[in-house]
């Protein structure tokens, strides 16, 4: 109850401020939405104990963009990814975020929404990812496609991450999330346990010319094995 009681009435003075959204172009607009997010999830995530620890911004190198894939493992992992990169980016979207209220408004600015069970929706946002990494923007995306609600460390990836690191030349940084499926676990609604969370930046891998199923490969047992590594059970 105090984390929603307190989430809705910040989100209300939020946006206030992403209203200047409008105003602007982008790159301007992603970098000033990332901005904005911080600054209310800096304060939110401290009010309900459940401050943030990133580890390896460091890989993250000026005047360059990424292509982000993180894993993805309950809705808390939404409020730490965008706000809390590096670099200014977008991240991609189920277009049903849109219409959760209010909250879909803001969400919807700093990302780009697919509905997956449309091929053309499916295509238009893949163009988008292009244009967002040509504008000299990070993209942030959960090749895992949904919340992984298994007892496995990570779900299958999907291929649309690589394919786009492939064809674009634009570096994979993984990015691992750990404790927010202790928050919220997925089988227990309504439910929010404070704990510490922790995001790690690895190192970039580069495209290379490597056939899409091989860069996924790669980058999922890399992925894996620095959770399994890291995470407390």
């Amino acid at each position: 109850m105090w984390g929603l009681s307190l989430f809705v009435p910040t989100m209300f003075i939020a946006m206030l401020f992403y209203a200047v959204c409008y105003l602007l172009k982008e790159p301007q607009r992603a970098r000033w939405h990332r901005h904005v997010s911080r600054v209310w999830m800096n304060f939110y995530l401290f009010c309900i104990g459940c401050p943030l620890k990133v580890k390896g911004t460091e890989h993250f190198k000026k005047g360059k963009n990424y292509i982000i894939v993180c894993n993805h493992s309950s809705f808390m992992d939404v409020p730490v990814t965008t706000p809390f990169m590096p670099h200014a980016n977008k991240t991609i979207a189920k277009k049903e975020f849109a219409a959760v209220p209010f909250f879909g408004w803001i969400y919807s600015l700093g990302a780009i929404l697919v509905d997956r069970k449309n091929e053309q929706s499916r295509k238009q946002s893949y163009a988008k990812m292009k244009a967002v990494l040509k504008m000299g923007l990070d993209m942030v995306i959960y090749p895992e496609g949904t919340r992984n609600t298994t007892n496995e460390p990570l779900r299958p990836f999907h291929d649309g991450a690589f394919r786009l690191s492939a064809e674009t030349g634009v570096p994979i940084i993984p990015a691992l999330i750990f404790n927010t499926k202790k928050i919220m676990p997925p089988h227990t609604p309504f439910f929010m346990l404070p704990h510490i969370i922790e995001m790690h930046f690895l190192p970039p891998q580069l495209p290379n010319g490597l056939p899409v199923p091989v860069l996924k490969e790669k980058v999922f047992e890399t992925m894996k094995e620095y959770y399994v590594a890291n995470n407390v059970w």
